[in-house]
């Protein structure tokens, strides 16, 4: 068994043209094999899916990849032998924007995630962008108020329990002000909450991580924030 590959949690830029030199790295002699999920995406249109269907393949093209976008949006899919067998021999796992509770509680002991922990555990490259990172850690706020609908928070996929992710921090204060005070309430003592810009990528895992993309990587405590720019170096807990 070989050892667990490279972890990248990605503020925003999936499948975009800037944040393409960090998957670059990321597939560096690995097979290059692209599996890449859009299951956060779920509920959204099927034009909206059709156009992250589009991205992926497009930047999968740009790295010289075989693209395996994997249409799973719910249940059913996630439990899609079929699917779970088509991520063996990925060299790079992504898991793309969108809902992050939608995607914690569609992946969650499913299948096709059991088979992402599989190829990362024996080497295979994982990403996640937005929704994506903010799922691989143990806890996930409710982004999204349903109406009529359970609005708790929600266990992630527990891939990363020591990290918690606060993606488009550049611009999250904007959309929800208190969000720092909510993730701050809801972080136990001996795990880091880390804010990553958008554009911004932080890789590495378990506990050594290092800073790529165009902005910074902030780690947030009650007593404040430390800025982290690209090729620094991070140790969480």
């Amino acid at each position: 068994m070989k050892a667990p590959g490279t972890i990248a949690l990605v503020g925003s830029g999936e499948w975009l043209p800037v944040m393409l030199s960090v998957e670059k790295e990321l597939l560096n002699n690995q097979n290059p094999v692209y599996v890449q999920l859009s299951t956060a995406a779920g509920q959204e249109s099927q034009a909206r899916l059709k156009q992250w269907k589009n991205l992926a393949q497009t930047q999968a093209e740009l790295l010289n990849a075989e693209s395996r976008w994997l249409p799973v949006f719910d249940h059913q899919s996630a439990n899609n032998p079929e699917y779970a067998e088509r991520i063996k021999g990925a060299g790079l796992i992504y898991l793309s924007g969108g809902d992050p509770t939608y995607l914690a509680e569609t992946l969650r002991e499913s299948l096709v995630w059991n088979s992402i922990v599989n190829e990362w555990e024996n080497g295979a490259s994982l990403a996640g962008c937005s929704a994506g990172a903010m799922a691989l850690t143990t806890w996930v706020p409710r982004m999204r108020i349903r109406i009529g609908k359970n609005n708790e928070d929600v266990k992630g996929l527990g891939l990363l329990p020591n990290i918690r992710v606060i993606p488009h921090f550049d611009r999250m204060l904007g959309w929800i002000p208190d969000i720092i005070t909510k993730y701050l309430i809801n972080t136990p003592k001996g795990v880091t909450l880390v804010g990553i810009d958008e554009n911004t990528a932080l890789v590495g895992g378990i506990n050594s991580w290092t800073v790529k993309g165009e902005q910074s990587v902030w780690v947030l405590t009650h007593d404040g924030r430390e800025e982290f720019k690209p090729g620094q170096m991070l140790t969480t807990y």
